[in-house]
């Protein structure tokens, strides 16, 4: 039964996406490329914030509300309708995708592929769970904790709700298509 409505979950998905795609709502490689940007304002956010720690100079502290102000209004642009805290969850899932894809990356050139792959995976798992909020498409109300490895107890892969959620993601959102 779970495993019938999870098909028709994902059936619904992709018809809500080309829907949104065939009346032009929604550019998603366009918002993609937004979400892009605007993770690294939230580097630059925090990189004001350290130097002014740093140097002592005020200065750096005045131009973080700059780059806050573009910031929330490009999250504008994708964060259309929200609930509850999902604005703030939306911006720190950006930040932390962003901040584990950085470490990812140091790992690599510290020649450790093996920790580098898992930070990228955690990044995209997050970089994933940031678009299902913001489609809409997560069912808050129907996640349930069934093990650390299971989305429900048909699910054999073992992959739990991310790397579900992260498989979905993939098959809708193609960046390429222009």
């Amino acid at each position: 039964m779970d495993e019938i409505r999870t098909i028709k979950d994902i059936d619904t998905l992709i018809a809500k996406y080309d829907s949104m795609k065939k009346k032009d709502k929604m550019d998603l490689s366009s918002d993609q490329d937004l979400t892009i940007a605007i993770m690294n304002l939230i580097g630059i956010e925090e990189h004001f914030f350290f130097s002014g720690a740093k140097t002592g100079k005020n200065e750096y502290f005045d131009l973080i509300k700059e780059v806050r102000d573009i910031r929330k209004e490009l999250l504008k642009k994708i964060i259309v309708e929200y609930e509850g805290e999902v604005w703030c969850i939306s911006k720190h899932l950006l930040a932390a995708s962003y901040r584990l894809m950085e470490v990812g990356t140091k790992q690599l050139e510290l020649g450790n592929k093996k920790e580098a792959y898992d930070f990228f995976t955690k990044a995209y798992n997050l970089y994933s769970l940031f678009w299902g909020l913001v489609m809409k498409i997560i069912p808050i109300t129907d996640i349930k904790k069934i093990d650390d490895n299971s989305l429900n107890k048909q699910d054999s892969g073992g992959k739990g709700v991310m790397g579900k959620f992260g498989e979905l993601v993939q098959k809708v959102i193609d960046c390429c298509i222009e």
